[in-house]
């Protein structure tokens, strides 16, 4: 699968995934009306203006990009009726041609890894017959709890062909409570970027390992440290517009070769219909401001990898 997301960013010359992140505050009145007028004010009226709204956006964006990442907490708020809305998108995402990256941030260990692992990446058996459930292409994991939580995804990606980006340095403020602490006089995330190497040595694509990292473009020199310490792993780089990350910030993300690093927006994009740029759209065109904030960031991540 690391080698379609190659392919996608190529073909697009858009390093960038675009996250969907729906809260309801995002999705516009007219969407939230037609979904209570037919279902009421209830989980599933929810569960519907969410999908109506993800729709609109992927039809107005899935030619510019190559892929997208459902953080599944924004739909299992919503119970069931979230998690059937979470399946459809990722389905219409996969019928668009685009990368899907699970969102799910999993950390557990032996049977319960395992089961993650399969339930979104792999098969699971049902009688003689073996059924796909969420089936994403790529999945977030939380390495917190050693290789004991990861091997067990590792294992269902070598027989998918699926991947991982495992988390080594996140984007929020306080992730230097735990991963900037210092072990023999360096910092944790360093040492977490060494094991995905290693564990990335065992899933080569051609030119890259199908296990990445998440490293956030607000912390730009450490991201520069951990590219070096993972030369083959695609980094997954979270805090752009909305966190405060930008172009400039992202550079040291990516190899020479221009590849490497894939950069995600979430309420940046799905919600550009709300910033002042974007605000001449109006709502019932928030998915046309969707894909004018795509455009804007592609050529703000473009000029800073050519004025490198």
């Amino acid at each position: 699968m690391i080698q379609k997301l190659i392919r996608k960013i190529k073909e697009t010359n858009a390093p960038i995934v675009v996250g969907l992140d729906p809260m309801m505050n995002y999705i516009p009145e007219h969407i939230q009306k037609k979904a209570f007028s037919e279902f009421g004010e209830t989980l599933e009226g929810a569960a519907e203006a969410i999908w109506q709204y993800n729709k609109e956006i992927i039809d107005h964006i899935y030619d510019r990009i190559p892929a997208v990442k459902p953080q599944i907490a924004m739909y299992e708020q919503f119970g069931i009726e979230g998690l059937k809305a979470f399946k459809k998108t990722v389905d219409y995402c996969k019928e668009k041609d685009l990368v899907v990256i699970g969102d799910i941030k999993r950390g557990d260990i032996g049977s319960t890894s395992a089961a993650y692992a399969v339930g979104h990446l792999g098969k699971v058996q049902v009688g003689s017959k073996w059924y796909a459930g969420f089936d994403e292409d790529f999945a977030t994991v939380n390495p917190y709890l050693g290789s004991d939580g990861v091997k067990p995804f590792i294992d269902v990606c070598k027989t998918e062909k699926k991947g991982l980006f495992i988390l080594v340095k996140t984007s929020n403020p306080s992730s230097g409570e735990f991963q900037d602490q210092l072990i023999d006089g360096r910092p944790l995330y360093e040492l977490v970027g060494e094991k995905v190497a290693a564990w990335g040595e065992e899933c080569m694509g051609e030119e890259y390992s199908y296990i990445g990292a998440v490293v956030g473009a607000t912390y730009p020199e450490m991201g520069k440290v951990l590219r070096k310490i993972m030369p083959k792993s695609y980094i997954l780089v979270p805090g752009y517009g909305a966190q405060g990350g930008k172009g400039k910030d992202l550079v040291h993300f990516f190899n020479e070769d221009g590849l490497g690093a894939i950069v995600n927006s979430s309420r940046g994009i799905i919600a550009a219909y709300k910033q002042e740029q974007y605000a001449k759209f109006g709502e019932e065109h928030f998915a046309e401001a969707s894909r004018a904030a795509v455009e804007d960031m592609r050529k703000d991540i473009e000029q800073a990898l050519n004025s490198r």
